[in-house]
């Protein structure tokens, strides 16, 4: 079952061992990405990482770490799947625009859909 709480406060505490600096929107933002990679994941088979504690750890945290050091102001992911690490990099990077590109319309279809419910 998918624990918003829990997740949360989970997030919060792998954050706590890094250098980033995540606001409370964001970390909104990224638990409902979560939540929509839950839901998606059921239909259309998204990634093979199916338990959302993991999520956290093997599509989140995985993607964001690499952000300090992204350089310059336009970021191509290439082959994203279903927007990993683009659209959190996005999410943490909101000066910065993001191309995503993958060939699986399923894919598409699902990070255009996050794209509009995370705002």
């Amino acid at each position: 079952m998918f624990n918003k709480v829990e997740l949360t406060n989970k997030l919060k505490e792998m954050l706590n061992d890094t250098n980033l600096d995540v606001s409370d929107k964001q970390i909104i933002q990224l638990i409902q990405l979560v939540q929509l990679l839950v839901k998606w994941n059921k239909a259309y088979n998204l990634t093979s990482v199916r338990d959302p504690q993991q999520m956290l750890v093997k599509h989140i945290m995985d993607s964001i770490v690499v952000s300090p050091y992204l350089q310059g102001q336009r970021i191509i992911d290439v082959g994203t799947g279903p927007g990993l690490p683009g659209l959190p990099l996005a999410i943490l990077n909101p000066d910065k625009q993001f191309l995503l590109l993958d060939s699986l319309g399923k894919r598409l279809r699902f990070i255009r859909y996050a794209v509009l419910e995370l705002g």
